[in-house]
């Protein structure tokens, strides 16, 4: 079962470690914040999702009161139309309207406690639906902080502007800083789907999959860049010399005589 299970410990280790790796080779770049808004949301949000698994014990408590307060109050309102009169009544008119208003009775105590039951339901999915809001909201400030980082800015003809963001002009820390990105959207999908896993509800798998949508097709975006990075000559390596090449010439021998 340990590997069929998302484990919330191992996805804020994750975090807290891409948080670190942002910090040691982009110490003053924004995306430092934003992978420490990341470990702080990760937290949050599992432990969140943590208590989502727990039933709510005061509203299933309330459906058991409403339930006992309904079958009594039934009982009661069978005194006004108690069956030993329905068998004693001389007009079957009125036996018969009485005994189809008591169905519509128990027919509404019916739909009224399975309204109760699902109460719960809808209470913990708004719960993760407001949870999902600022998860998504943190996507999109991923997304904004890779928008400036174009693989156009290693060539040699890219001249900026007056109003030109601050650009990355090495192949190697621009790439990086990209993957950076794409492993936070990762992130932000897997603590999206602890949702999943702790509420069963087919909405909320819809949400979760909405989330986990986005995230992926931000970071195929991504990939994308760092594919043309990869294939611009300055990231190519520069071959080292081979052996033979640092060899000296041998001179040349003459004819022998």
């Amino acid at each position: 079962m340990r590997y069929r299970t998302l484990d919330p410990k191992l996805i804020i280790d994750t975090a807290e470690r891409l948080e670190e790796r942002v910090a040691e080779r982009f110490p003053q770049a924004g995306l430092r914040g934003v992978a420490a808004e990341l470990v702080s949301l990760s937290r949050d949000l599992a432990k969140a999702a943590k208590g989502l698994e727990e039933p709510i014990w005061w509203l299933r408590g309330l459906i058991i009161a409403a339930v006992l307060a309904g079958a009594l109050i039934f009982l009661f309102v069978g005194t006004i139309l108690p069956l030993i009169h329905i068998s004693q009544a001389d007009d079957a008119v009125q036996s018969v309207q009485g005994i189809e208003a008591t169905i519509n009775m128990i027919i509404l105590a019916v739909l009224g406690l399975l309204a109760l039951i699902r109460t719960e339901e809808r209470i913990k999915r708004k719960r993760v639906f407001r949870q999902l809001h600022g998860l998504r909201s943190l996507i999109h400030v991923i997304d904004m902080h890779q928008l400036t980082k174009d693989p156009a800015a290693l060539s040699a003809n890219f001249r900026p502007t007056a109003h030109s963001p601050a650009r990355i002009t090495n192949a190697a820390d621009l790439a990086r800083y990209l993957d950076y990105c794409s492993e936070m959207l990762s992130i932000t999908g897997k603590i999206a789907a602890l949702f999943a896993q702790s509420v069963n509800d087919d909405v909320v798998i819809d949400g979760v999959n909405d989330i986990e949508n986005l995230s992926s097709n931000l970071s195929r975006k991504i990939w994308q860049k760092i594919t043309l990075i990869e294939r611009h000559p300055a990231a190519q390596p520069v071959p080292a010399p081979g052996p033979a090449s640092q060899a000296a010439p041998l001179p040349r021998r003459g004819p022998k005589r």
